[in-house]
């Protein structure tokens, strides 16, 4: 049965029964045949069929919430049997905010310095993707923003705050400044993230609070876009103070807090809510929370 709920969840995904299909390594003929069984086992009708996929039906929407629970559950099964006759080994999916990325490597080297067994695969990702990821069982975990959007039902680890500069040319007008206010940022040009990023939304809620308004002369979903025109001494931006320590900015390159409003938010990891968690999620979770005593003090869940 296990394998009919992964050809459901991966439908439910991909709405489209040739992509659910090769997702899931088999025929569309194999990946219908195996549905309608389920829906045969079951004694519903779990999809709206017509000439394609045109939805799940009620039923279906329900069925999809146990299916991702049970094949979730089934998955840790088979990673901690694996665990406990060769050690932790397989593929660990991580999905990463475009500010978070430059922080990736503080989790993963440790992790495989532990568990050489165990490959990455990291994704740039907005904040909403990640979730939607995580709840469709394509990810095994998130590092995002905590504080400023719903969640929903996740586990949380806090790692690091998020705190923000202004990167800015030292002979702009602006640049010999210790401080800039976010009304001082909202008169100059920017080059920013996207409006589909957190931060972007972050960033122009700030600029308004201050009676300012978000005006970018270029916008990326790039950090390496961004960094790559800030270090020409033409543009300015609005980084996170881990990124501007990250990399090596020329000398003529300043990073200035901005106030007025004063400003933080929480970073961290997201993993599903499961319980037990899979040994890879689990191990990942242990170097969080040595990572976050990195930091400081833990920041409270």
């Amino acid at each position: 049965m296990i394998d009919k709920l992964e050809f459901f969840i991966a439908l439910a995904r991909e709405q489209h029964f040739g992509r659910a299909a090769e997702a899931c390594g088999v025929t569309q003929p194999t990946l219908s045949a195996g549905l309608k069984q389920l829906e045969d086992q079951l004694g519903v009708l779990l999809v709206n069929r017509g000439a394609r996929y045109m939805g799940l039906t009620q039923e279906g929407e329900r069925v999809l919430d146990w299916a991702r629970r049970i094949v979730g559950d089934a998955r840790a099964m088979r990673q901690e049997v694996r665990a406990l006759r060769h050690g932790l080994s397989g593929h660990l999916r991580i999905a990463v905010i475009p500010t978070a990325l430059a922080m990736v490597p503080i989790l993963t080297t440790p992790y495989r310095e532990r568990h050489p067994g165990v490959k990455f695969t990291v994704l740039s990702r907005t904040s909403i993707e990640i979730l939607h990821l995580l709840e469709g069982l394509e990810i095994d975990a998130g590092l995002t923003y905590l504080d400023n959007e719903p969640l929903g039902r996740v586990r949380t680890v806090p790692l690091y705050r998020e705190q923000y500069r202004l990167l800015i040319s030292r002979d702009s007008p602006l640049g010999a400044r210790a401080q800039v206010s976010w009304a001082e940022v909202g008169e100059i040009p920017l080059c920013l993230l996207t409006p589909d990023m957190q931060n972007r939304r972050i960033i122009d809620r700030l600029l308004a609070i201050a009676g300012a308004t978000s005006a970018p002369t270029l916008e990326s979903n790039s950090m390496i876009v961004l960094f790559s025109h800030v270090r020409t001494g033409k543009w300015a931006s609005i980084m996170p103070e881990v990124l501007t320590t990250a990399f090596n900015f020329p000398e003529e390159i300043r990073a200035i807090p901005i106030v007025d409003p004063a400003a933080v938010h929480d970073i961290g990891l997201v993993v599903p809510y499961r319980d037990p968690m899979t040994p890879l999620t689990a191990a990942l979770v242990a170097e969080a929370k040595k990572v976050a005593r990195t930091f400081g003090e833990p920041m409270a869940p």
